[in-house]
């Protein structure tokens, strides 16, 4: 998820001026992310209201309740009812960064900017709408390359240069049919990239999630370093314990790295995250990888692996890679039975699914 927090945090702007040294306008704000981020809604509208109220017509607005939309309807698929209720937020917000043409305002402005199109163009990604990318991506680009000139201004712009300077050598070696594209676009660096998003989540106090989550992300599927991306996903746990998208990655990280019975605690202790039945479809795909690699009852295992790919479907392309984690236990099951056409078929739809084949809680 890209970072509402950096801006809501550095880029507090009124329409007669800056107001970063408003400590009270900081402090609300903070309040509010961290509502958002810990599913407390209700008091994250209310802070939606008071925002609105201080900063009436501020492109900051948009951002905010775009992102209440995003989190409170998460997966936000493109069937939800909310789907165009957040779209419309996003486009209005980067709109009226647009029309913002005050050079002393520039870093905050594109902060609120490049957050807004951050959002929507993980939304596409994640939904595969590849005609609403492509347009977005080239035009965001620019805006990316003109953080570059900020970092000086504000810490918080290595999110940018980090994510681009990793990203940039990083996803073309996972995916090499990328590599071509690649070459039209400058020379990043994946050291400097995990360095400059590891300052983030050091010195930032609002950027913590977005740095651990990518952090997360990085070192659990380019780096193939569970415990170091177990690290990063127990620690943004922690921050927001109420957040089941966070849980389900610490959990997920702890059965990487065969922490059976933590991750059993972590499973017990999520009563809290029940309602949120994306979080429960997740669940169930745990549970069958805990029968199958810690109590050996693959039968128990096999049913929860079918329900669980059962349950997980609704959420469509969000779904995807838990579906694979499902089918690799299946074709693992199979193999076992002897059934090598079932284990052939389940470990084809598997590698279908799965962005990163190697993350299959295999041996």
């Amino acid at each position: 998820m890209l970072i509402f927090s950096l801006v809501l945090f550095q880029s507090t702007y009124s329409l007669n001026g800056q107001i970063l040294k408003d400590s009270i306008s900081i402090n609300l704000i903070k309040k509010g992310i961290d509502y958002i981020y810990n599913f407390q809604f209700s008091n994250a509208h209310k802070i939606s209201y008071e925002l609105s109220r201080l900063y009436p017509g501020h492109p900051i607005n948009y951002l905010y309740n775009g992102m209440i939309t995003y989190w409170e309807n998460y997966p936000l698929i493109t069937t939800s009812e909310a789907r165009d209720l957040f779209e419309d937020a996003m486009n209005k917000c980067i709109d009226e960064c647009n029309k913002i043409k005050n050079p002393s305002d520039e870093p905050e402005i594109l902060l609120v900017n490049l957050c807004a199109r951050g959002l929507l163009l993980l939304y596409y990604t994640d939904n595969y709408l590849s005609l609403d990318v492509f347009p977005l991506a080239t035009s965001t680009y620019q805006c990316i390359r003109r953080s570059f000139n900020f970092t000086s201004h504000y810490s918080d712009f290595y999110f940018f240069t980090g994510v681009y300077n990793y990203y940039r050598e990083a996803y073309p070696d996972a995916h090499p049919v990328y590599k071509t594209l690649a070459f039209l676009f400058p020379r990043g660096s994946k050291p400097m990239g995990l360095e400059e998003l590891q300052i983030v989540a050091k010195n930032s106090i609002i950027l913590k999630a977005e740095a651990y989550s990518f952090l997360t992300l990085i070192f659990l599927s380019f780096e193939n370093n569970y415990q170091q991306a177990t690290f990063y996903s127990k620690s943004l746990h922690i921050i927001y314990p109420d957040n089941p998208e966070y849980l389900g990655s610490y959990i997920k990280n702890l059965l990487l790295i065969k922490q059976y019975d933590e991750a059993e605690r972590e499973m017990g202790s999520s009563v809290s995250n029940l309602k949120n039945l994306f979080f429960q479809s997740q669940l169930t795909i745990f549970k069958a990888i805990l029968q199958e690699k810690k109590y050996h009852n693959n039968q128990l295992a096999q049913q929860f692996y079918l329900t669980g790919i059962k349950d997980i479907s609704v959420f469509r392309s969000y779904g995807n890679e838990y579906a694979a984690y499902a089918y690799f236990g299946l074709s693992r099951i199979s193999k076992i039975n002897g059934d090598e056409e079932n284990a052939e078929r389940y470990r084809k739809l598997a590698l279908k699914l799965a962005d990163f084949k190697n993350i299959d809680f295999g041996d």
